[in-house]
């Protein structure tokens, strides 16, 4: 069973944001391939046996320090990530990201050093008509340099906020990551998304095979899409040696 449930508002969370026109692609995939990528300390957590990698597309936007402005030059830009589920030394769920795509160089560089995020700095877009969204993605610095991604998806009807699996795959409250010699994590916390069923009508990506995983041309086996949701995100913080 997975714990999904919000856990207390951060008591000091760092940054602020907006997730928008998100799209959740999902994959299953044999837990191996998940568990040769994690360091000491964070492990594979699965749903019936099955690891999960996910394509997410989204646009963010308002990004600033909780207690300031927004930052002007950020304003608003398309991000992707692929991302895998995990737990902690303590059994609590997280995200693990094995790349974050975003079209602005600085907010690639600081999370870099600041949360030890494989962030990559990117050209992408994000067109809109009704029922419909468009992710075109090309990748400039620093892995996988000319890498690319195309996702077409079609929205749909609300998802059933009963299911299982949507809870798995989203209701994640902190993220994990490798920075120097050890693994850090950062608490996330925001309204429950959203959730629209959703349909891929065109699918043409390399970041998820560029992240190291093996789904070959078959499509997600569960798409999503949410029209957003605020984030906060807390402070890094290094976890005792495994």
């Amino acid at each position: 069973a997975h714990a999904s449930a919000r856990p207390s508002p951060l008591r000091d969370p760092l940054l602020r944001q907006t997730w928008e026109d998100v799209a959740f692609l999902h994959w299953s995939v044999d837990p191996s391939q998940v568990a040769r990528r994690l360091p000491p300390g964070v492990e594979v957590d699965t749903f019936d046996g099955a690891a999960w990698v996910s394509l997410v597309p989204f646009q963010m936007r308002g990004i600033g320090l909780r207690r300031g402005p927004s930052v002007p030059y950020l304003g608003a830009f398309p991000e992707t990530n692929v991302r895998t589920y995990v737990r902690g030394p303590d059994g609590a769920p997280g995200v693990w990201f094995d790349s974050l795509d975003a079209t602005r160089l600085l907010p690639v560089a600081t999370a870099r050093l600041a949360y030890g995020l494989p962030y990559m700095w990117s050209a992408m877009t994000i067109d809109r008509s009704p029922g419909r969204i468009v992710y075109r993605a090309r990748r400039r610095w620093p892995e996988h340099r000319g890498a690319t991604s195309l996702v077409e998806v079609l929205v749909g009807a609300v998802a059933d906020p009963t299911d299982e699996l949507a809870d798995f795959l989203t209701s994640r409250w902190r993220l994990f990551s490798a920075r120097g010699s050890g693994v850090w994590q950062a608490g996330v916390d925001h309204p429950a998304w959203p959730l629209r069923q959703g349909t891929v009508s065109r699918l043409d990506d390399e970041f998820v095979a560029a992240a190291g995983y093996d789904i070959g041309t078959r499509p997600p086996d569960v798409v999503h899409y949410a029209p957003g949701v605020p984030v906060l995100a807390g402070r890094p913080r290094r976890l005792p040696a495994q």
